[in-house]
């Protein structure tokens, strides 16, 4: 019995490594551990019942097969919200020779109260748009994505002879 629940644990680790493998949004994470952890559940039952009593097997089995088809079904997720991977800006991918100038004016700013006990106030910025104009975004709290804490503001930087827009993203 203690070889059995020691596979199990091996198992349950075994999908939370390859929860961080797989890619570092939350959603692929979250898949992979949560996948990992129902499939060495589901594996052991069914390999218990299948008359050979090899739970270890099984759960392992189960714990890489959830762990890969909960991370799959968490990185899609992540891919369709936008998720930027890994610490770092995403450019516009547009060079300007130039900043185009910023509005003059601000709009002032009042800040609710804080929804949840981790948001972030995220003050507000002009968001630069294709076109090559500007929107004004306002400030809003926002949970930060996990082991981050910073919310860095869209921004220009000069790189390869001219100006590029540099997107808004979470930072540890």
């Amino acid at each position: 019995m203690k070889a059995k629940h020691n596979i199990l644990i091996a198992a349950l680790g075994v999908s939370a490594l390859l929860g961080g493998c797989v890619g570092t949004g939350p959603n692929t994470q979250q898949g992979a551990v949560t996948g990992g952890a129902l499939g060495a559940i589901a594996g052991a039952v069914i390999g218990n019942n299948s008359g050979g009593h090899n739970a270890g097997q099984g759960a392992l089995i189960g714990a890489l097969a959830g762990s890969v088809l909960g991370g799959t079904l968490g990185n899609a997720a992540d891919h369709e919200q936008g998720t930027i991977y890994g610490a770092g800006p995403r450019t516009s991918g547009y060079r300007y020779a130039e900043v185009p100038p910023m509005p003059p004016y601000q709009p002032p700013e009042v800040i609710p109260p804080q929804p949840a006990p981790y948001a972030v106030w995220i003050r507000g910025y002009y968001l630069f748009t294709r076109d090559g104009g500007y929107v004004w975004t306002s400030g809003h709290w926002e949970v930060p994505p996990p082991y981050c804490s910073v919310f860095v503001t869209p921004h220009w930087i000069r790189r390869s002879g001219g100006y590029f827009y540099v997107q808004g993203y979470w930072r540890s």
